[in-house]
């Protein structure tokens, strides 16, 4: 199995969900940053990453970056304190609210262009739409979430970039695909 398609263990999990905690913790604490250790295989890949927080099941920030920034385990700080404090939606997260957040991390496969619409699976892409009036994303558990079909996706992606529902079909418009492993504390109760 390429390194890019490596299904992460449990182990691997909960240690990155437990340094992107950590990181927003330390952050928001105004403490420095703790120094982590890549000790384990999966967390030395080369991959992009999105961290979601979310407070009492609500969005409180989301951010990735599709090119790794290092190990895996330097991405996921670097998008924990993203997600906390850069996500222009919202406000930076306060320490009183640490609490209320649960963390749910999504490990991205490279990006690939596609040749038809059909190549998309629900559930199992994600979605980034790059035209020259601006780009989106929506990550492969957002349409599983809200019960849309691939249209429907595509439009909701459409939108995120800022541009009109159907903007998919134009010949100046690239869709990229790519897959995600995500996983959550609440998934893995460690909240």
């Amino acid at each position: 199995m390429m390194d890019e398609e490596r299904e992460l263990s449990l182990e691997e999990k909960k240690r990155l969900l437990a340094v992107a905690r950590q990181t927003i913790s330390d952050l928001v604490q105004g403490r420095a940053r703790c120094p982590q250790q890549a000790d384990l295989e999966g967390l030395c890949l080369e991959r992009g990453a999105f961290v979601t927080i979310h407070k009492r099941g609500q969005l409180r920030g989301c951010i990735g970056n599709f090119q790794a920034l290092g190990t895996l385990l330097e991405t996921v700080q670097e998008m924990a304190t993203a997600a906390a404090c850069q996500d222009p939606r919202f406000r930076p997260v306060q320490s009183l609210e640490l609490d209320d957040l649960d963390l749910e991390i999504s490990v991205l496969s490279p990006l690939r262009p596609i040749k038809s619409v059909e190549e998309i699976q629900v559930g199992r892409h994600g979605i980034y739409i790059v035209s020259p009036r601006g780009r989106g994303v929506l990550l492969p558990q957002v349409a599983t979430e809200q019960g849309w079909d691939r249209e429907t996706f595509l439009d909701h992606t459409c939108l995120k970039a800022g541009l009109r529902p159907g903007c998919w079909r134009e010949t100046d418009v690239q869709i990229l695909i790519f897959s995600a492993q995500v996983f959550g504390e609440k998934d893995l109760g460690l909240v």
